[in-house]
C-alpha cells in the first residue's frame, strides 16, 4: 500500500508539473502573440504613413516635371528670358543625321574602291 501511494503521488507531481509548465508555455507564447500583434499595427500604420509620403513626392516629382513649372521657375526664380533668334543654333534632325552618315560610310567605300 505504501508503494501504491508513493507511485501515485509522484505521478500526480510529475502531472501537476507538466500542466503547470504547459500553461506557463501557453502564456508565454500568448504573451508573444500580443506583443506581434501590437507591432504588426505599428508597421502598418508606418506603412501607411510611407505610402502616402510616396504618393505626395510622386505628384511633386509630376509637378517638377511640368514644362509650364520648369518655364515659371526659370522666369521668376532664375530670372531667366527666352534666347533672342540670334543665340540659337538650329540642329538637324536625329534622322538626318544617320542618313547623313550612311551618306558619308558609301562615299568613303566607293572612293576606297576607285583608285
Amino acid at each position: 500500500m505504501r508503494d501504491a501511494k508513493s507511485r501515485f503521488l509522484l505521478l500526480w507531481t510529475l502531472t501537476v508539473a507538466a500542466t503547470s509548465a504547459a500553461f506557463i508555455l501557453h502564456l508565454a507564447i500568448r504573451g508573444k502573440t500580443i506583443a506581434l500583434g501590437y507591432d504588426i499595427g505599428r508597421v502598418r500604420g508606418e506603412q501607411a504613413k510611407l505610402r502616402e509620403t510616396r504618393r505626395v513626392l510622386q505628384v511633386e516629382v509630376a509637378s517638377y516635371q511640368s514644362p509650364e513649372r520648369v518655364d515659371v521657375v526659370a522666369r521668376t526664380i532664375l530670372g531667366m528670358e527666352p534666347a533672342p533668334p540670334e543665340r540659337t543654333v538650329n540642329l538637324p534632325a536625329l534622322g538626318e543625321v544617320a542618313e547623313g552618315s550612311r551618306e558619308r560610310r558609301q562615299e568613303q567605300e566607293l572612293a576606297r574602291q576607285s583608285p
